[in-house]
């Protein structure tokens, strides 16, 4: 098996391969954009067919397949790995359609909370202990999602949705016992079946673009593969290479893109609400970094 236990110190190798990623997720708002009028569950079929070869080449070059094939074996891998890909389908249907139909700032609002509503999984699953800090940023983060329920009248339900299987599904990848490639490789082999079905009903009921449609369309939905794998596997790798609160901090690159991207590139309204419960959220995660920074400090004494 591979040992995956990272080193409490930073590299700049994994700072790159983490950057990459990042900046890969902030332009992905793009990408989605540009595939918007393809329905997000054909999006979602050709981003699992075509990961396929790109994490299976990856797993080649590493050396890394026999793992892959234990996990097939055994069933309690097995079940973990159809949880993460179903929560990890769920998400990306819930992204792709948010890009699609306007809502690029709840998604990246979504991602602004992540890091927080993972700390309150620590704390009711794993019995972890709260700061007084981090039970702060917790609040405001609550407050800001009333603030946008009051504004709305309704749940902000893609943000919510996006950090309830975001989080649930980075829980339980720890818990899967093979290295990340292998459970990406593992995730996407489980959807594979699902996928190309619903490839084959799309082409039956003529409502398929790939080769159907125009050649722009084939092209991007090829390219799936790409925008999926590639930043997944760079950010698990750099994952690997650098501190926790590197991370933690890098983590907020691929959201303010995000955000940039919907106010400035597609000029989605950004109402009273959002005025008010973005900066609460950004206080939050200010709250939370600081206090992060400052345990790595006291523990590398």
């Amino acid at each position: 098996m591979e040992n995956t236990a990272p080193k409490n110190e930073d590299s700049l190798r994994g700072f790159g391969f983490a950057l990459s990623a990042y900046l890969l997720w902030g332009f992905l708002p793009i990408f989605m954009k540009a595939v918007a009028h393809i329905s997000p569950a054909e999006v979602i079929a050709h981003r699992v067919v075509w990961s396929i070869p790109i994490a299976a080449a990856v797993l080649w070059a590493t050396g890394r397949t026999a793992d892959l094939w234990l996990a097939l074996r055994t069933p309690r891998m097995l079940l973990m790995g159809l949880a993460t890909a179903a929560l990890i389908s769920v998400n990306w249907g819930i992204y792709v359609w948010s890009i699609g139909a306007g809502h690029a700032l709840d998604a990246a609002l979504g991602y602004y909370i992540n890091p927080l509503f993972s700390i309150f999984l620590g704390a009711v699953l794993l019995g972890e202990t709260l700061s007084r800090a981090q039970k702060a940023a917790i609040a405001l983060a609550a407050l800001a999602v009333l603030v946008l329920t009051i504004e709305a009248g309704r749940l902000p339900l893609v943000a919510l949705g996006l950090t309830l299987t975001w989080g649930v599904y980075a829980y339980l990848k720890k818990k899967l016992p093979i290295g990340a490639n292998q459970g990406f490789f593992l995730e996407v082999l489980i959807l594979l079946p699902f996928a190309l079905a619903y490839m084959i009903w799309a082409e039956w009921t003529g409502s398929s673009h790939f080769f159907a449609g125009s050649t722009r369309d084939t092209v991007l939905l090829l390219s799936c593969g790409l925008v999926t794998a590639v930043p997944l596997m760079l950010y698990a790798n750099g994952a690997k290479l650098l501190r926790l609160s590197t991370i933690g901090i890098m983590q907020y690159i691929a959201p303010t893109m995000i955000f940039l991207t919907a106010v400035f590139l597609f000029g989605e309204p950004f109402g009273r609400g959002k005025m008010i419960a973005f900066p609460m959220i950004w206080l939050a995660l200010v709250i939370y970094t600081t206090s992060m920074l400052r345990q790595a400090r006291v523990g590398g004494k």
